[in-house]
């Protein structure tokens, strides 16, 4: 007949087994990733990349695209040219003697002393583009430079002003501005000169952000057309720092980066980063590398929802659409080392790393070794 004790251990190995399926884990699998493909993710199904350095540099290549300089262009500098609700002062000075604006002078020999000059009250460009002119009536404004303004305001003077000449100034101007919202020290509509004024001079002259430059995402929206980029890329790539063009809204948002670490990697946790940008190798350093005695480092995983064009697929007309990508990365592999000091980190990765098959045995192993003990001490006392 078998021992107690030994049959109490065959009892327990048999129930281990049948439930070492259920052994601890801290994530899927590598081969339970691998089947995802059949899932979806809204109306996108999951899609697996290997990486590799052309699947790095397609990504590269998509994450460029939307900067403002490739997206928006460098822009033109601002005309002065008057506006519908501008506000323009007109001034009118006409040669000795003066008949109009002469104020009824007689002496003609005191009047040709010097010229009279009369100012006009600022006015609105009115809805129709247009302002009224005494002596001269209603005239189009707007569509037309200051100097074109006054060159129609001399000629309908001529025949009543002795050799008028009129200066036209635009006082205030409500066509050409850029409106800044969001985190910065104010709000503000800021006026566009023709001396062309790029995005960080309308940053400073609103008082500058409210947070740090490194946790800054400045949105220019143009023409129904979203750009977004980090401030600080703005500040460190001149060509970035692109001249901004009337109606343009620029919104300053604060928004920390940060990707979050799971599985058999030295720390499981958020980790923030600044907004230049981390790539891959550096975000296996700040999470302390992968857990020897655990990882599979051949089922390294970046869970991401990706840009089509970014994975060689079309956007179907649709510019918001994402797909669902799972990057595999096989650190097994030396090159991937090199790839890894350029793939780009994006913010609200998931960087997951699976544990290694030994690592789940192991574990069964602790735990049958953790039920079979107590039983093999109390035979051995109670025989």
């Amino acid at each position: 007949m078998m021992p107690v004790s030994v049959s109490l251990v065959a009892l327990v190995l048999s129930l281990g087994l049948g439930g070492c399926a259920s052994v601890p884990q801290s994530g899927p699998t590598a081969g339970r990733v691998a089947q995802s493909t059949r899932e979806q993710v809204g109306k996108a199904n999951i899609r697996i990349i290997d990486l590799n350095e052309g699947v790095a540099r397609r990504v590269i290549a998509a994450e460029h695209s939307q900067t403002f300089a490739g997206s928006l262009g460098n822009g033109a500098y601002v005309d002065a040219i008057i506006g519908r609700g501008d506000v323009v002062s007109v001034e009118v000075w006409e040669a000795p003697p003066a008949v109009l604006f002469g104020g009824g002078l007689t002496n003609l020999s005191a009047s040709a002393a010097a010229s009279t000059r009369s100012q006009i009250t600022e006015q609105v460009v009115d809805g129709e583009g247009r302002i009224t002119m005494p002596f001269v009536g209603r005239l189009q404004a707007a569509g037309r430079s200051p100097a074109q303004l006054s060159r129609d305001i001399n000629a309908g003077l001529a025949g009543k002003a002795h050799d008028p000449q009129t200066l036209v100034r635009v006082v205030r101007a409500a066509s050409t501005n850029v409106t800044v919202i969001g985190e910065v020290a104010n709000s503000a509509r800021v006026p566009l000169s023709p001396k062309g004024e790029r995005l960080l001079d309308v940053l400073a002259s609103v008082g500058g952000t409210r947070q740090p430059v490194n946790k800054m995402t400045i949105q220019i929206s143009r023409g129904g057309h979203i750009v977004a980029m980090p401030l600080e890329a703005v500040i460190t790539d001149p060509a970035q720092n692109i001249r901004l063009q009337p109606d343009d809204v620029m919104t300053a948002m604060y928004q920390p980066y940060s990707f979050t670490s799971l599985g058999a990697t030295g720390k499981n946790e958020e980790i923030p980063f600044e907004g230049t940008g981390l790539t891959l190798s550096q975000a296996l350093g700040r999470v302390s590398g992968l857990q020897d005695m655990r990882a599979n480092v051949s089922g390294v995983f970046i869970f991401r929802m990706e840009k089509p064009e970014a994975i060689g697929e079309s956007a179907d007309g649709d510019n918001d659409r994402l797909v669902p990508v799972i990057y595999r990365i096989n650190m097994r592999d030396p090159a991937t080392f090199f790839v890894a000091q350029s793939f780009p980190i994006r913010n609200k990765d998931i960087l997951y790393v699976s544990n290694a098959k030994l690592a789940d045995i192991q574990k069964f192993v602790n735990v049958v070794a953790s039920s079979v003990l107590p039983i093999v001490t109390t035979a051995a006392v109670f025989p």
